[in-house]
This record gives structure tokens, C-alpha cells and sequence, in this order.
């Protein structure tokens, strides 16, 4: 019988992990730093950046993953790495007509482009040593649309599709590929970001169950792992069945509505 492929090992590898500015980026920084990882952390606030490099004896690189070049140098200057975990991403919540074609083009950027040049880059130093793993921090948005989020709904979609394919184009070189797909998260993730409120009602998930998830899907090699409770994530199983029911449901939850205060249109 052939021996499956080596699972991959987070104590001393060393991983960049994108967003790591934010809520849930400091979830999974401090969750892959316990389980021994040297950390590669990135994200376009200094001042936020710097302390939590100091606190896990992180080097630290100010990007902003919307700027082709700032991209690039960040990889530059990275060097080789054993693990990705792309966790930035912009809200991009609001009726297209009233966004700016620059906060189009950041979105795109950000939240598919980026995770997608990051992969193209660090996969031939990846699969010559057939070791790595590449996990992408979507969203149920990925899974099931809502009203008021087109264009983040676009990149998760897009985001997930990527993942799954490059997933099964790696299959047998010691590389993977996950994703990672939370619902609401407490105080943190696209909500939290855009000024949003959380629908009455609706349970979350913490930043600290999606770093548990990220650490899962790399020492378990998992494709896909959704961090929200049971009827969420049947919720969106089912509407991504049945996309008509789905936003027949949403128009009675008033899912426009919430957008539409925050944005300014109803």
C-alpha cells in the first residue's frame, strides 16, 4: 500500500501570513506562534504591526496588497517560505453603482489578486521541496450571496473557486491548498470592518475558532472548513443550492436593509 503524502508541520516553519493588522489576524499570528511557527507578518498599519512583532518575535513587513508593487517587495524581502495564510481582505460593502472605480479596483485587489500572485509566487520554491501548504481566509460570502455586498461576495466566490482548483492541480506534489471560510465573527472579519451591525439574533464564531481552523486545515490537509454554528453553515449550503429560496430569505430578514443603513440607500 502507498504511503499517503507527509502531512505538514507548523512547529518551525516558517509562515507569512497577510492581515495581520487586523482582529482576526491577531488570532491566528498568536495561535500559529503557540504551535512554534516563525512568523512572517504583514499588513498597512505600522503602528499596529510593530507591536505585535515585538510580541511574538515576528519580523514584520508594512504592505499594502492593494499596490502591485508594494506586492512584490513584500515577497522580495520575505524570502523563502513554507507556509501562507492570506487573511487581508477590504469589506467592500455597497451598491456598485455608488463605489468609486478605485475602491473596485483596491477589493479585486486585495482580497482576490493578491492571494492569487502570492500563490503563483511561492509555489515553484514550494513544490521543488514538495513541501507547503497555502491557506486562504474566505468567507461564507464565498458561498452564498447577500444583497449590499456584490463585490465582496465576487472575490469570496472567486476566492473559493481558485482555492479548489489549485487544490486538485497540486494533488501529489507535497503542496496543498486550503480555505477557511468563517460566518460572523465577534468584533472582527468583514462586518466588524465595514461598521456593520450583526443581525439580531445570529450566533458568531471568535477570531480565535478561525485560527483553530486555519491550524486544522494545515495539519489536517483539509480543503474547506466553515467556522460558524450548525444552521449557519447549513444555511448557506442550502442557499447555494437553491439561490432563488436564498434571496427570497434574505429579503425577509431585511438583509437589504441592514446594508442600506449603514450605506446610505435603501
Amino acid at each position: 500500500m502507498t504511503p499517503g503524502p507527509e502531512r505538514m508541520k507548523i512547529d518551525g516553519a516558517t509562515v507569512l501570513l497577510t492581515g495581520a493588522t487586523g482582529g482576526i489576524g491577531h488570532a491566528i499570528a498568536r495561535r500559529l506562534h503557540a504551535e512554534g511557527a516563525q512568523l512572517i507578518l504583514t499588513g498597512r498599519n505600522a503602528d499596529v504591526l510593530a507591536p505585535l512583532t515585538d510580541e511574538l518575535g515576528a519580523r514584520g513587513i508594512v504592505a499594502d496588497l492593494a499596490d502591485p508593487a508594494s506586492l512584490d517587495a513584500l515577497l522580495a524581502e520575505a524570502g523563502p517560505i513554507d507556509l501562507l495564510v492570506a487573511n487581508a481582505a477590504l469589506p467592500g460593502v455597497g451598491l456598485l453603482p455608488d463605489m468609486p472605480v478605485e475602491r473596485v479596483d483596491a477589493n479585486l485587489d486585495v482580497n482576490l489578486r493578491a492571494p492569487i500572485m502570492l500563490a503563483r509566487a511561492l509555489l515553484p520554491q514550494m513544490t521543488a521541496r514538495r513541501s507547503g501548504h497555502l491557506v486562504f481566509i474566505g468567507s461564507l460570502s464565498g458561498i452564498v450571496a447577500s444583497p449590499g455586498t456584490t463585490l465582496y461576495n465576487a472575490t469570496k466566490f472567486g476566492l473559493r473557486g481558485f482555492t479548489d482548483a489549485l487544490r486538485q492541480d497540486l494533488h501529489g506534489t507535497g503542496v496543498s491548498a486550503s480555505i477557511v471560510e468563517p460566518g460572523f465573527v465577534r468584533d472582527a472579519g468583514m462586518f466588524a470592518n465595514s461598521g456593520m451591525e450583526i443581525p439580531r439574533g445570529t450566533r458568531t464564531a471568535s477570531p480565535e475558532q478561525v485560527a483553530a481552523a486555519v491550524v486544522k486545515a494545515i495539519v489536517k490537509d483539509r480543503g474547506e472548513i466553515v467556522v460558524a454554528p450548525p444552521e449557519l453553515r447549513l444555511g448557506a449550503r442550502l442557499g447555494s443550492l437553491f439561490p432563488a429560496l436564498n434571496a427570497a430569505i434574505q429579503r425577509r430578514a431585511g438583509a437589504a436593509d441592514i446594508v442600506g443603513s449603514h450605506t446610505g440607500n435603501h
